[in-house]
């Protein structure tokens, strides 16, 4: 017998098997991890109905099955199946990632219901006082503020005092400057909002002021109760477009004259919504409107867009009360979500009742010719679009009427199968380009409403009108100025579609948006 050693191999085959199965199971639980990861997540954001639900349920199941069977039973397609749940895996993990994002995002767009303020602290222009440290001991004058911000400005200014400051109310401006040059108070606090009122009266008294410090303050806004269920009860939003794009550079807010800081509101839309009938109704009311601002102007009238200067609040309040409808909830955006929008849906079709050239002021280099009827526009023309009225007849109004119809074109366009692709870069192309005080939660409900039941919108456009004629400004003291004198008639029948669409009726005139 020789003496050299048998070696096992059924031994070492074992091992090999073995070890084979391990890697086979190592995948299959891998994938079925990431397949976990991803239905929860996928759950979690709250976005799909249970259909769908069950759908992505089924269909990760089915993707498991198939590479578990490639893998088990047969040897030669084990390699294809582990390839497979490898792919698998990875794109199960990027879609994860861009869920998560998508609920990151929304959250943040989502963040509204706030407002920021530029508050001052002033003396007269002799008073001993440098600094906010120096007017120690003074007697600080404020203004009862309707639209809130007085908390946070106390706490702004003791803060930066280190003390707390005794303090009388107001209920104008024109009474703190008075009682500033009359000796009643050493400082005022004031929202410089508000300035050309006070410089108003300052100017009658022949004094002037000098400002001790200035602080940007944030301010909770309060529009009632919001948490409704909006899919079944009607709704009305307050769409506002901000005059503004953000540097890529620097990250700055820089309006179309390319300064920095908080733009104006180019765009007054209201959407009255009702989720029942599926019916929209589109507001538009020129910027030049000659309305009182609530809690503001104490029934002077003044432009419409200068309501924007005491908060997007004091904007809503106004067209709450010219319209005799509760408006809760708002939703604005600036220039680069337009543009970024539009180009992610591949553009936008969008109808004109006119033949214009587009001026430098609205599209700068890219001036272009509108046909009347249907136009396809990508971004910076959808944005031009909206923004041109020099060389319109009827101006602001039928700019107005334009960006209705861009409006109706992007929810068109929203609605279409292309969505179910594009949701997510949509989404990311709001981002910080756009807020509203509709909650995470309301917004998601609205998409799985969308999605679950298909619904066929139906929409209408209506715009206030007017005259044009010259008139003081309670924002803009003795300067006679350019606005519009609503057509009072035009309203009440606005009033009266805002009530139908409010109470389950149906709106003659309307579009399909499908």
């Amino acid at each position: 017998m020789s003496g050299k050693r048998k070696r096992n191999y059924k031994g070492v085959k074992k091992r090999k098997t073995e070890r084979k199965k391990g890697q086979i199971h190592f995948w299959i639980f891998l994938q079925a991890l990431a397949s976990l990861i991803f239905f929860g997540v996928v759950i979690l954001l709250d976005m799909f109905p249970m259909k769908y639900l069950l759908m992505i349920a089924v269909v990760l199941l089915l993707l498991w099955s198939i590479t578990m069977n490639l893998q088990i039973a047969h040897r030669k397609t084990r390699g294809l199946g582990k390839i497979l749940s490898l792919l698998l895996i990875v794109v199960l993990a990027a879609g994860s990632y861009y869920v998560i994002r998508t609920n990151d995002m929304i959250h943040m767009i989502a963040n509204g219901g706030h407002k920021s303020q530029m508050i001052a602290v002033a003396v007269l222009k002799d008073d001993e006082a440098q600094t906010l440290q120096d007017a120690s001991g003074y007697l600080f004058g404020l203004r009862v503020e309707e639209n809130g911000g007085m908390e946070e400005t106390l706490l702004a200014v003791e803060k930066e005092m280190g003390a707390d400051i005794e303090t009388t109310v107001y209920d104008s401006v024109e009474e703190q400057a008075e009682a500033l040059c009359e000796g009643e108070v050493g400082a005022i606090v004031y929202n410089e909002a508000y300035l050309s009122q006070l410089e108003k009266v300052l100017n009658e008294y022949g004094e002037s002021i000098r400002v001790i410090y200035r602080e940007k303050i944030r301010v909770e806004m309060d529009f009632g109760e919001t948490d409704r269920n909006i899919t079944k009860e009607p709704f009305t939003v307050y769409l506002s477009g901000i005059d503004v794009y953000v540097d890529s550079d620097t990250g700055e807010a820089v309006n179309s004259s390319g300064e920095t800081g908080q733009g104006r509101s180019d765009v007054n839309i209201l959407a009255v919504v009702n989720p029942t009938t599926q019916q929209i109704l589109l507001i538009t009311t020129p910027r030049d409107y000659y309305v009182n601002i609530p809690g503001v102007s104490g029934g002077t009238p003044d432009k419409l867009t200068h309501a924007g200067l005491y908060g997007i609040d004091a904007s809503m309040a106004t067209l709450s009360e010219l319209y005799e409808t509760d408006i809760k909830y708002y939703a604005r955006m600036n220039f680069n979500a337009l543009i970024d929008i539009v180009d992610i849906l591949g553009g936008i079709d969008v109808y004109s009742n006119y033949e214009f050239t587009t001026s430098h002021e609205a599209s700068g280099d890219d001036i272009f010719t509108v046909t009347e009827g249907y136009n396809h526009l990508n971004g910076s023309r959808a944005l031009a679009f909206s923004r041109e009225r020099q060389n319109l007849a009827e101006g602001d109004i039928q700019r107005g009427r334009n960006q209705q119809a861009v409006i109706t074109a992007m929810i068109k366009k929203m609605l279409s199968p292309t969505i179910l692709v594009k949701a997510n870069n949509v989404i990311e192309a709001i981002g910080d380009n756009a807020e509203t005080n509709l909650s995470k939660e309301q917004i998601n409900g609205l998409i799985k409403y969308q999605l679950g039941t298909n619904a066929n919108w139906s929409i209408k456009s209506v715009s206030a009108t007017g005259q044009p004629m010259d008139a003081y400004c309670y924002s803009l003291g003795d300067t006679l100025v350019n606005v519009i004198e609503p057509d009072y008639d035009v309203i009440d029948e606005i009033v009266a579609e805002v009530n139908i669409v409010e109470e389950g009726g149906v709106l003659e005139g309307s579009e399909s948006l499908q």
